[in-house]
């Protein structure tokens, strides 16, 4: 999604070190730690209605992701939800996206970083459908990357830390550059995975199948999308997927806090229907979350 408006340039306030300062004056030094090893986790959340999805979840995973890298939050789970609520106020958002992120910073500069002092921000913003509403009701476009998902004793792969995007952007940037709208990630074994920042499902013969999330994020919608899915009657098997299944496929679709619930039209030379149990999903998840 292209949007011309910087994100550092805009009215407004972000929850920072456990204050609300101006937007513009938010920043890091070039010489933190974060941006040049990675050290650094996230979350991405929406609003809907003036409401966090799920926020209490999502925050409760930014303290795993943490961990994870070895970073002890300054912060409790309810201050971080509480703060979150409190940026979504101020902004006055209705239906948007909010990021909290936290990074070591600047008092040491090499590898070894265990004097650095650990920064919390959390902004919020207006934002419209990840794909586009109309790739939406069509189905959105992918190509196999060529990078693929680290095995799990190469890298913490179940946190949501920054370092692991970095093949997502490369991979995102190579399908665009072809005229797609995202990648599907192979893992380290050639099994489906996801796709660059959202799960994905197979339907076939009525049956959904979704890939064991044993190298990559078990996403909070992911698992909001099969409990509804289960509430429907629909059979939901997690399972090694491998990629040559797709020409035996009928939907196929993604799942996250971005796509929310994305059909894909076509994957490489395959391609797939807008079905009724996407279009049943998709209108269920719209529900569940503006449930008030």
């Amino acid at each position: 999604m292209t949007d011309l408006m910087p994100y550092d340039d805009r009215d407004g306030k972000i929850w920072f070190d456990g204050a609300m300062v101006p937007w513009r004056d938010t920043k890091l030094h070039v010489l933190s730690h974060a941006l040049h090893y990675a050290s650094c986790v996230f979350e991405g959340e929406r609003v809907y209605g003036g409401r966090i999805f799920k926020v209490r979840e999502h925050s409760e995973r930014l303290f795993v992701s943490a961990s994870a890298l070895g970073i002890t939050l300054p912060f409790t789970v309810e201050q971080i939800v509480e703060a979150s609520n409190a940026v979504v106020a101020m902004q006055s958002i209705e239906d948007g996206y909010v990021r909290p992120v936290a990074w070591r910073g600047s008092e040491q500069m090499g590898v070894s970083a265990q004097n650095t002092t650990i920064h919390v921000a959390i902004a919020a913003w207006p934002w419209p459908a990840y794909f586009g509403d109309e790739a939406r009701q069509r189905g959105i476009r992918l190509k196999t990357s060529q990078w693929r998902r680290p095995a799990p004793d190469t890298a913490p792969v179940k946190a949501k830390a920054a370092g692991l995007y970095m093949i997502c952007t490369l991979s995102k940037h190579a399908a665009e550059a072809e005229g797609y709208h995202d990648a599907l990630m192979l893992d380290w074994r050639g099994q489906v995975a996801e796709a660059t920042g959202a799960n994905i499902f197979l339907v076939q013969n009525g049956v959904l199948h979704t890939p064991t999330p044993d190298c990559f994020l078990d996403g909070i919608t992911r698992r909001t999308v099969m409990d509804l899915a289960k509430q429907r009657g629909y059979e939901v098997v997690e399972r090694v997927v491998m990629p040559e299944e797709l020409a035996r496929t009928d939907e196929v679709f993604l799942t996250g806090t971005a796509a929310e619930v994305t059909p894909v039209g076509e994957i490489d030379r395959h391609n797939f229907q807008v079905g009724p149990i996407t279009r049943q999903l998709m209108a269920d998840y719209d529900a569940e979350v503006r449930k008030p």
